[in-house]
């Protein structure tokens, strides 16, 4: 439900606030009021194409703000959650004009982006009027609309996941086919392709280690020679006997030096123990580059198969694991092809028999709806003053898709003999406007969560007809909320809540007004709307009887 709107400085509204109420809301002023300004406004706050941004004072920025309450399962809370915007305490919609005409749209308070907000309109608010804003007019939506009035979504939702599974089913098993038919062509080629991959048996990440194996065996091979000529040089036949022998010579001539190779002595032991620290060393990095050529050879063998295979393809290395698991699934087709497109057609025909089953039963559910909307409808149009119209609801065959197999059309026929043809191409304006309200009443369910608007909807009509206009309005209203623009007396006293518009010129400046009327200022308004710019009392008096009804 729209519960304010909040304009300023747009067009001729300097600043604006209005509260809104459930029920029927009736907007009433003489012609060039600005009524029209009010919905221009609604409407730019939610998105709406074609509406008015000029700014009152060019050097301000225009901001409007529409506040909406949602009831619990409101179809704008799915919207918003979407985009990643709580809704606990109802929306606000706020778009603002800057002076250079760049527009700016928030949804309680945070940014969004155009097709959000429009998402969040088609939620919110239907505008009705001789220029239909919500498909009525339009074929393309004729179906949606008849599935509304007969009720059953959730059917809705399963036919159309019928639709999705049949689609999928008829996917897998033209990609079987296109698998035995590639896997039959290239036969003799994949299955020697596969024999030769599943020979050499790749592995993940295979190459990147055998490659690694390889240079580091290359690299001890050609630094071990060195390392084995340093630890013979500090051998017993190098080094080391140089060294003992040399401490032997001094140990024997140590008693005669008087001290004098004490010092050198205790030197040459702790050089013999560093050389023997490095000798440790030395003979443990022997050990670990220690290899089989052999291994060298065959780790070279390995790599260089699947280097060369890997060629021979066209892929990386790293790709044939991959590759071999494509030729097996393909030689899997080659030898099981038959059987599995047999169990693809059998799911094939399984998800059409469940799909056409549901479509069946949708077609038989749209036959009987349409006749009892165009039952429904027909009822309508006598109070209307359209008692020579026939309306029908025409269901044609339609090609299979998520929605069924049946396309509906709305015909209306205006003149007793003539043919019904479509709805939009028929009626002339004023009957169209009555017929369209005759659609909205019958259409329209309770608690919907939806605020309607009709925007003159009553134009070119007066008298006995005007006043069944607003009582089917009214009755439109019960449980929900309408917005009506109207310049009938009959309409606007059926309004459980009335504004008046007017314009207000003040030293050179225009501006729009809008007010709230008590009873007794509907009374006056009214009786304007009646007999013009001079009230009389008999004006003042048929006014009194209209709020009487």
């Amino acid at each position: 439900m729209l519960r304010n709107l909040s304009v300023r400085n747009l067009l001729l509204i300097e600043a604006l606030d209005l509260e809104f109420r459930p029920g029927l809301n009736v907007l009433t002023g003489e012609t060039g009021a600005g009524k029209s300004i009010l919905l221009d406004s609604l409407g730019l706050a939610l998105g709406w194409r074609g509406r008015a941004d000029g700014l009152r004072d060019p050097a301000q920025p225009a901001e409007i703000s529409a506040g909406f309450d949602l009831d619990e399962g409101h179809a704008a809370h799915a919207v918003l959650a979407e985009a990643g915007i709580g809704s606990e305490n109802g929306l606000i919609l706020r778009r603002v004009i800057a002076p250079d005409g760049r527009r700016t749209a928030y949804a309680n308070d945070r940014r969004v982006t155009a097709e959000t907000v429009r998402a969040l309109a088609d939620t919110l608010v239907e505008l009705h009027g001789q220029q239909d804003d919500r498909g009525l007019l339009d074929p393309g939506g004729h179906l949606g609309l008849l599935d509304e009035f007969c009720g059953d979504p959730a059917a809705l939702r399963a036919l159309r996941a019928a639709w999705k599974t049949w689609r999928a089913a008829d996917d897998d098993l033209e990609r079987q086919r296109e698998m035995a038919a590639l896997a039959q062509r290239d036969a003799e080629f994949l299955r020697h392709s596969a024999a030769e991959l599943a020979k050499l048996a790749p592995q993940e990440g295979e190459e990147e280690l055998l490659d690694a194996r390889r240079r580091l065996m290359q690299a001890a091979a050609r630094i071990r020679a060195d390392i084995a000529k340093a630890d013979e040089a500090m051998g017993l036949q190098g080094a080391e006997g140089l060294l003992s022998d040399a401490a032997r010579w001094l140990d024997g001539a140590s008693g005669r030096a008087e001290g004098a190779l004490d010092a050198p002595i205790a030197a040459l032991d702790r050089a013999r123990g560093e050389l023997a620290e490095a000798q440790d060393g030395v003979t443990w990095a022997l050990e670990a580059m220690d290899f089989d050529p052999v291994d060298l050879e065959r780790t070279e063998e390995r790599l260089f198969a699947l280097r060369g295979l890997a060629r021979k393809h066209g892929v990386m290395p790293l790709d044939l694991p991959g590759l071999q698991a494509d030729f097996a699934a393909r030689l899997q087709a080659l030898d099981h092809g038959a059987e599995a497109i047999a169990a693809a057609q059998k799911a094939v025909d399984a998800a059409h028999a469940a799909w056409q089953s549901m479509a069946d039963a949708a077609s038989l559910r749209r036959r009987d709806g349409a006749g009892r909307l165009a039952r429904a409808v027909q009822a309508e149009l006598p109070p209307l003053k359209l008692d020579k119209a026939r309306f029908e609801v025409m269901l044609e065959a339609a090609p299979p898709g998520p929605e069924g197999q049946d396309r509906a059309i709305f015909l209306v026929s205006t003149v007793p003999g003539a043919a019904a043809g479509p709805i939009n191409r028929v009626a002339s304006g004023g009957e169209l406007s009555r017929l369209l309200l005759a659609l909205k009443v019958c259409l329209s369910r309770p608690g919907g969560g939806v605020t309607m608007i009709f925007d003159e909807i009553d134009r070119g009509i007066g008298g006995a007809t005007a006043d069944a206009v607003g009582r089917r309005l009214a009755a439109l209203a019960e449980g929900a909320q309408v917005l009506v623009v109207t310049h009938s007396p009959q309409v606007a006293a059926r309004g459980a809540h009335h504004w008046r518009v007017s314009k207000l010129t003040d030293a050179g400046t225009t501006r729009t007004l809008v007010e709230p009327l008590s009873a007794p200022d509907r009374v006056d308004e009214l009786a304007r709307m009646l007999s013009g710019e001079m009230v009389t009392e008999a004006a003042r008096s048929a006014a009194v009887s209209l709020l009487g009804h």
